[in-house]
């Protein structure tokens, strides 16, 4: 009677345990012009998940995205670099839409909503499945009908509106600002999320009110801190800063420092000149 095959026997095929290569051999060969080691890339490297994809209806083809590549750590400039972050190379921006099937329930909702929604190809212009969650990336002319078909449509049933967040991306061109909305299905039990964009010359997205009279709040807040406009929602003020207030906190081109606060009368300095940081 003879061993078997001991374990560091190279002659011995691998399998991986992923999912997607269950049961399949893996050439333990070296390979030429292989992968750089983590945290650094190539100057050609593409980004992982940014490969061309399908959208909502298989075969549609989605947006590209605009994508920045950023060096060194923390993205700093100048300063001398003897750890070897400075090398770091790494990638910013919206990610790609997601191949169909999407996997779960993820592909019952994207069916329901091509069947019940009117022109679905142009209303739904990306799809996303990114960490276990799904955003349909839904174009601005077609907003009210999108939510209207999620609250309503018995197969689909996102009846409870949990927020909208505002989200600035100076160097995405035509789309700099995003509204991202919660949606939940208390029928279904699922989540999904909403993702509009609006150049900064022209912030203007429909309200939500009419169709989830809890967007009130949210919008008027993503209105204070981003500066978009719900055309539509009942009374757009501010919600946190003063109603004469310059400009948009939130945005990324906001200044840090430098705005000289006023308080029931009271002065204080900005945080520039409250002690000496040089």
């Amino acid at each position: 009677m003879t061993d078997g095959p001991k374990n560091d026997d190279v002659s011995t095929p691998k399998t991986t345990g992923d999912n997607l290569t269950a049961g399949k051999t893996v050439d333990e060969k070296p390979v030429e012009d292989s992968a750089p080691a983590a945290g650094l890339e190539r100057e050609d490297a593409q980004p992982s998940g940014m490969e061309p994809e399908q959208g909502l209806v298989e075969g549609t083809p989605v947006q590209s995205s605009n994508v920045e590549v950023r060096r060194g750590l923390f993205h700093s400039q100048g300063a001398g670099d003897t750890s070897g972050f400075g090398e770091m190379q790494y990638f910013v921006g919206q990610p790609h839409g997601s191949n169909r099937p999407f996997g779960g329930w993820f592909d019952e909702v994207a069916d329901a909503m091509a069947l019940e929604i009117p022109a679905a190809d142009q209303a739904i212009t990306r799809v996303v499945v990114h960490r276990g969650e799904i955003t349909f990336h839904v174009d601005r002319e077609h907003l009210l009908a999108v939510a209207k078909a999620l609250r309503d449509v018995e197969s689909l049933r996102f009846e409870f509106f949990s927020g909208v967040s505002g989200v600035h991306y100076p160097t995405d061109t035509g789309a700099e600002l995003h509204a991202v909305y919660h949606l939940l299905s208390l029928t279904h039990n699922r989540r999904i999320r909403l993702e509009v964009t609006c150049p900064d010359a022209d912030p203007h997205i429909p309200s939500l009110v009419p169709l989830y009279p809890a967007a009130d709040w949210h919008e008027r807040e993503t209105w204070d801190m981003f500066g978009l406009v719900f055309d539509g929602h009942p009374a757009l003020t501010r919600i946190l800063m003063p109603d004469d207030w310059p400009g948009f906190p939130q945005r990324k081109d906001y200044p840090l420092g430098g705005i000289p606060v006023e308080y029931k009368g009271a002065t204080i300095a900005p945080p520039d000149q409250r002690r000496s940081y040089n």
